[in-house]
């Protein structure tokens, strides 16, 4: 099923797949399953929607057309539009996807080794299970305000084209891809906390990829920032999470010293180029 399309039906871009890799191999379900099936992703976290952190607790209203704020995020959006067909662009690409079996693994030059569900299945079960409360933590606030995407207020391209019938159809504040990156980042900071630095800068990055990728506003990831935070303060009173995250924690002790570090040359480059 494409989780792209659950994300067009319900409204719900943190649960977009980008991946290229999906493009040419699903077809689009019925609405009613598609509903169906995102409702289910979303109460597959730890926490469930009733649990999460209720954003519009957290986010201000977006900011106001001829504002000092909407002109920053106009100013942050037409930097954006200038790293087109750059590393950087490339980047924002590749950073979109949060479903394909690679999702977790954009952080594993920050991390030092591979991150992946062979070589760490106990941390990629758990970072793929908070991911659901991550973006459900987000919906409140996108529900509300339905702010609309630069890319829809300035007619530039995005790095994702398969995807913009379903963003022009979803709030675009907060981001709720800046959420999960930045949520994963808290997390494997915890995990991993000699390389807590590195790791707290790939999910800002992961999250700024959107505004470079020209579909989310700078104050949209900067607020998807703020309820990733909430959302893991949250996650630790949770006892299966706290479980899960022990189990993790072990893993990657005992199986650190074994797994070779990737190649990290073009993404340290892409990013280098913001």
């Amino acid at each position: 099923m494409s989780v792209r399309f659950l994300g067009a039906a319900c409204g719900l871009a943190a649960i977009t797949a980008a991946s290229t890799a999906f493009s040419d191999t699903t077809a689009p379900v019925p609405a009613d399953e598609a509903r169906r099936a995102a409702a289910a992703f979303l109460a597959s976290g730890y926490l469930g929607r009733d649990r999460v952190p209720d954003s519009l607790l957290i986010n201000p209203p977006p900011p106001e057309r001829g504002t000092v704020a909407a002109i920053r995020d106009e100013e942050a959006a037409g930097s954006a539009v200038a790293l087109r067909n750059t590393p950087r662009w490339e980047q924002a690409r590749i950073d979109a996807d949060l479903f394909s079996p690679a999702a977790t693994g954009t952080f594993s030059c920050a991390a030092g080794f591979t991150i992946s569900a062979e070589t760490t299945p106990k941390l990629n079960a758990l970072l793929r299970r908070m991911a659901a409360d991550l973006a459900a933590g987000s919906y409140p606030t996108k529900q509300r305000y339905k702010r609309d995407r630069p890319f829809v207020v300035n007619g530039e391209a995005t790095c994702t084209p398969q995807d913009e019938p379903m963003l022009r159809q979803d709030g675009s504040y907060p981001s709720g891809h800046s959420a999960i990156g930045y949520g994963w980042g808290l997390l494997l900071a915890e995990v991993v906390p000699d390389r807590a630095a590195q790791l707290v800068s790939r999910g800002r990055a992961f999250g700024d990829s959107r505004r470079v990728c020209n579909v989310h506003w700078l104050s949209d990831v900067e607020e998807g920032r703020m309820v990733a935070a909430a959302v893991v303060a949250r996650l630790h009173a949770e006892p299966a999470f706290q479980g899960d995250l022990k189990k993790a924690r072990a893993e990657v002790t005992k199986a650190r010293r074994k797994l070779a570090a990737p190649d990290c040359a073009r993404e340290q480059a892409a990013l280098a180029g913001a």
